[in-house]
């Protein structure tokens, strides 16, 4: 059985190794010395992991989180690389549920900050596993858009979210539709179509977690 969580995190970990800790990345302000802490700390510091989702959290997460960053890069990496098997996200009961999605995204955060980028040729398992994350982002962050926003990836599935009224076709393979589901929209190779003024406020809603 193919595993995707971690041909994923071998390759953003590779990409780290090359390109070092001051490259860009699509995350605003952050570097991939941030991008690597951020990781480390979700699977790492449960203690501290909360913050990324939980606003009152926050604080105390991007402490740790900075610190971590201070460390040594090469170590860092490594840690990316190589997950405790005791990590509620990272053991092998959760690895392919819980990483699959991540460090795709984030591996396509390194890939498309830097010049001359294009989207990878992934193998079909790939897009069905995003496909199957894409469907519960997009209920979650399109439930209250404005309008119905028809959610296609060809060959993989549809469906329809939002409130309701105009109509919106956003169109994608599931990698690029899990892109623009989180929030990427700006580097996310997808097709939309419907109202303009909606399809606008589409492409710069505030989405993903």
């Amino acid at each position: 059985m193919p595993r995707y969580a971690r041909s994923e995190r071998e390759a953003l970990a590779d990409l780290f190794g090359t390109l070092g800790p001051d490259a860009p990345t699509v995350n605003d302000g952050w570097s991939t010395r941030d991008l690597a802490a951020h990781l480390v700390l979700r699977e790492r510091r449960p203690d501290a992991a909360g913050g990324i989702l939980l606003p009152p959290l926050r604080r105390y997460s991007e402490g740790v989180r900075r610190r971590l960053a201070a460390g040594p890069w090469d170590r860092l990496v490594d840690q990316v690389r190589r997950p405790p098997f005791w990590s509620p996200v990272s053991n092998p009961l959760t690895d392919e549920l819980a990483n699959t999605m991540e460090f795709f995204i984030h591996h396509e955060d390194v890939r498309r900050a830097r010049a001359g980028w294009h989207p990878r040729d992934l193998p079909a398992g790939l897009h069905r596993a995003l496909w199957k994350r894409a469907a519960p982002l997009a209920r979650l962050g399109l439930r209250r858009f404005p309008a119905d926003v028809f959610v296609q990836a060809p060959g993989y599935g549809e469906l329809s979210v939002g409130r309701g009224g105009e109509r919106v076709r956003v169109v994608g393979a599931p990698g690029e539709l899990v892109l623009f589901l989180s929030g990427r929209q700006r580097v996310a190779r997808v097709q939309i179509s419907g109202p303009a003024a909606t399809a606008e406020r589409l492409r710069g809603a505030g989405l993903g977690m």
